[in-house]
């Protein structure tokens, strides 16, 4: 005779479903991955011309950084205000009109000790290296942040 079979002995393991693939994916993911490529190569091509368009200040800070007089300071100025605006009227701009054209087109304001050597002594030898200096920090200041 069989012997009673206990309900335990009737168990089975469990069967699991096979696990879900990665591939492929659902259609979602690739409309989002076609999204972020789109994103990434219009952030990419935003940056590449803003970093042309800029070049022209790369090349200006370039030379500040050799120039140790305020009248080859005053010529940088005036070379880099050339690329933004008209040549007649960067020319017919000399003196305070020219330190005020350079005040509108800056976030912020001229210093006195700039405005003095841009308007009266720029064809003058400086008397001191504090001056120039002056002059130096805020010509960097406006070649980078010019509008």
């Amino acid at each position: 005779m069989n012997a009673p079979s206990s309900s335990l002995d009737r168990l089975h393991d469990l069967v699991l479903p096979p696990e879900v693939s990665w591939w492929p994916l659902a259609p979602g993911w690739y409309a989002l991955i076609l999204l972020a490529l789109a994103f990434l190569a219009i952030r990419t091509r935003r940056a590449w011309k803003n970093w042309h368009a800029n070049a022209y200040r790369r090349a200006a800070l370039r030379e500040l950084a050799s120039t140790q007089d305020a009248s080859a300071i005053a010529e940088l100025l005036r070379r880099t205000a050339l690329v933004i605006a008209p040549r007649e009227e960067i020319a017919q701009r000399t003196g305070s009109a020219w330190v005020e054209w350079l005040s509108e087109h800056s976030p912020e304001a001229v210093p006195v000790e700039a405005r003095l050597l841009l308007t009266s002594t720029v064809y003058k030898r400086p008397t001191e290296d504090l001056q120039i200096d002056i002059l130096r920090g805020f010509a960097s200041r406006w070649i980078s942040n010019h509008y």
